[in-house]
């Protein structure tokens, strides 16, 4: 091969090495053939720039080969958290997973077969590091061989690109709807991004911080000692919103559907009080919410999700646990790991595999909300109180098939619900229009609730504060009105309920309109309050 090809060789392959750095997905879905046609802005920035320089190009080597190996390994970072969590990589709430990946290997290979792994994963870095160094390189001492013309020329043409890069990001970053610069610059675009949300979480997670060092419950050992021992049971109905009080489409069924469960509720010798919360979210993201419940923190978005599982801050779960009670989520929509979990401060974690479902799924709903109720009254008694919380699937879309109460005593396995999963029209039918969307939803709700409120009357020796309520509303286009405020309800025997006299909450199922709505984060404290001798702190101020 002569110098002239071999040369020619170099530079084509450093141009596809540089090529595929910048156009390295960081999301498995986009690990596809496709990703190859991505242009990348950067590259004509990179190559004509070195080009441009010359031999004077060494600096802008250094700098490009760090940012693209720095990229790089943010992407495989992300490409990995996403197949493990299904979302991205978060480099202030993650990077105790490194140690934790670390003792994993430890205990799958040994301390020589981690230290091995360790150091080829350092090797194939360095070695990617020289690649990319002298793959830039290439193109500056091509670049010296040309005439000084051409150069400024090629450096004329990097800094147009170079503004491409610029109205790519700002088009992303600001919502800019002006002109759309061809190609893209995928990868400074996704740096520009994350100094941004490192910014927000870094803000964040200062936040939570300051939350948990200024909590006046942290640390307690005696929350719910005005309970007596009584159990709690902290009941999410998905997407029940105000809506079901405010809209005509469904508040003439909500209103018979409650006026039914205050009597059954009367005749099981229990009470109930109910008032208005504001969500921090509408139409999704159920989380979101819970995590604002059980911290008394507005958790608003999943960067302040992650910022508060990597926070001090503690948990109505956390503080149960700490104070003998025993602490458990029940989730059927949970079917993959769920890390979450026990930083929330669930001991016990009933997923959907675990709640021995033998029924067919209800489409996206692994179960209807009566068996799931039913799963949990299985559960062997415990030698202390719990305080759990059941997050109910069967008003989560697709609101198809809409279940139907049978007999407590008739749910068995779950496979009596087989006919009801197989019935009713398909998602695609129910979501040809909006009105029948509305139709389905409000059906599906109205289910939820009457089996709730069926489940809370049912015959118990010892009853438990049960806590009903929204996540959030349904999205606007079903929901068209109420804003992001949910019910919410207290349901227990009347001594249990007399502790919350001074909420002013409406008595009933029907909280008042004209009720003042509290921020859902605001219940953790007043509810620990209500239920728990006050920290010194809240007495001398007052609260």
């Amino acid at each position: 091969m002569t110098a002239t090809a071999r040369r020619w060789l170099a530079l084509i392959l450093s141009l596809a090495l540089i090529d595929l750095l910048l156009i390295l997905p960081n999301h498995p879905r986009a690990m596809t053939w496709e990703a190859l046609k991505l242009v990348p802005l950067e590259l004509p920035v990179l190559i004509l720039g070195m080009v441009a320089l010359g031999m004077r190009s060494r600096g802008l080597a250094w700098i490009a080969t760090g940012f693209l190996i720095f990229m790089t390994l943010y992407k495989l970072a992300d490409l990995a958290i996403y197949i493990a969590y299904g979302r991205g990589f978060d480099p202030l709430a993650d990077m105790h997973l490194l140690r934790a990946g670390a003792m994993l290997l430890d205990g799958s290979t040994g301390l020589l077969g981690t230290v091995a792994l360790i150091g080829a994963a350092l090797l194939l870095i360095a070695g990617l590091v020289v690649l990319t160094y002298r793959a830039l390189r290439v193109w500056g001492r091509a670049g010296a061989s040309l005439p000084r013309g051409l150069r400024i020329a090629a450096g004329g043409v990097a800094v147009v690109f170079a503004l491409l890069c610029a109205t790519e990001i700002r088009t992303a970053l600001n919502g800019w709807k002006g002109w759309q610069p061809p190609g893209s610059a995928f990868t400074t675009r996704l740096a520009a991004e994350n100094i941004r949300d490192f910014g927000r979480s870094r803000a964040a997670q200062a936040e939570y911080r300051r939350a948990a060092s200024e909590d006046a419950w942290s640390g307690r050992e005696d929350i719910f000692s005005k309970l007596g021992g009584r159990s709690v049971v902290i009941v999410f109905i998905e997407s029940y919103g105000r809506t079901a009080f405010v809209n005509p489409l469904y508040s003439e069924r909500h209103a018979v559907t409650m006026a039914a469960g205050e009597e059954d509720l009367a005749a099981a010798g229990l009470a109930a009080r109910s008032g208005w919360l504001r969500s921090p979210v509408q139409g999704g993201q159920s989380w979101l919410a819970h995590a604002t419940l059980a911290t008394g923190t507005e958790v608003s978005d999943q960067r302040r999700y992650r910022a508060l599982l990597a926070s001090a801050r503690q948990t109505l779960f956390t503080l149960a646990a700490r104070s003998g009670y025993e602490t458990m989520a029940v989730a059927p929509a949970i079917v993959l790991d769920w890390p979450e979990g026990p930083a929330l401060g669930f001991q016990q974690i009933r997923a959907a595999a675990d709640l021995g479902y033998e029924g067919l799924p209800y489409n996206w709903v692994t179960m209807p909300d009566q068996y799931t109720l039913a799963a949990f009254d299985r559960e062997p008694p415990a030698d202390k109180p719990r305080l759990v919380e059941i997050a109910l699937i069967s008003s989560h879309a697709p609101w198809t098939p809409v279940a139907e109460l049978v007999p407590w005593d008739a749910v068995g396995d779950g496979s009596i619900f087989n006919d009801q999963a197989t019935a009713g029209p398909t998602p695609k039918e129910v979501w040809s229009n909006r009105d029948s969307i509305r139709e389905y939803f409000g059906l599906t709700l109205d289910y939820s609730l009457k089996t709730v409120l069926s489940w809370a009357a049912l015959p118990r020796d010892d009853p438990p504060l049960i806590i009903v309520l929204g996540d959030h509303q349904p999205v606007e286009f079903v929901a068209q009105g109420g804003g992001k405020d949910v019910p919410v309800h207290l349901i227990g025997p009347p001594e249990a309920l007399s502790l919350f006299d001074d909420w002013g909450w409406t008595e009933g199922l029907t909280p008042s309109p004209d009720l003042e709505t509290w921020p859902m984060r605001a219940f953790r404290d007043r509810f620990l309050s209500a239920t728990s001798a006050l920290p010194a702190d809240l007495q001398a101020d007052g609260s």
